[in-house]
């Protein structure tokens, strides 16, 4: 229903992100893979967007890439796994090292993913084996560019979100952190070590 959608980016706050297209603000929700591609504030901004309706809600999922909007889609064909956790997955790895982290059957690394236990994590195996190879080819992740009032807050919150309990979400927030580092960075090497 809505594929794509281009305007000026309006407001970010992982995982929730405004568009504003001609005056219309489209609020969406994003993994943090798209985060990192995204521009400053009050710049211009193309997504790729996925549109979901169930009985009670209708949201607006967008992607910096078609790789990033089509893995989310296949790994929600997987029994048991909604968009929260398609989102988890995003978030966790780039779509190349998720479809490595399948092709290789690697259950303990797709078990750090936030909502992925282990009888998941042996459905997407077995489930998306297959189309791994058809999974490869989307966009490494990036940092954002800009400086947030408090990254290590941002950050902190943006992990509770994805799934992490608050205590574990400081943590790694904490041994995450250089100095000078963007929220979008500290998160990613947060979900970077919690892969290793």
């Amino acid at each position: 229903m809505i594929g794509r959608l281009r305007g000026v980016l309006a407001h970010k706050s992982p995982p929730w992100l405004v568009v504003d297209v001609n005056g219309v603000g489209y609020e969406l929700e994003a993994p943090m893979s798209t985060f990192y591609e995204l521009p400053m504030l009050g710049r211009e901004v193309s997504l790729f967007t996925h549109y979901a309706q169930k009985e009670d809600s209708v949201s607006l999922y967008g992607f910096a890439s078609e790789a990033e909007r089509r893995l989310f889609r296949d790994v929600q064909r997987v029994s048991g796994i909604g968009a929260k956790i398609a989102l988890a997955v995003l978030s966790g790895a780039s779509v190349e090292e998720f479809a490595r982290l399948v092709q290789a059957g690697d259950v303990a690394a797709l078990t750090r993913i936030p909502g992925i236990g282990k009888k998941t994590a042996e459905r997407i195996v077995v489930e998306l084996r297959d189309r791994a190879e058809a999974i490869m080819g989307g966009a490494s992740a990036m940092p954002a560019a800009g400086a947030p009032a408090d990254p290590l807050s941002e950050a902190t919150i943006a992990l509770q979100q994805l799934g992490y309990k608050p205590a574990e979400a400081q943590r790694m927030a904490r041994a995450a952190q250089a100095e000078g580092d963007a929220a979008e960075t500290i998160i990613r090497k947060a979900l970077q070590s919690a892969l290793r």
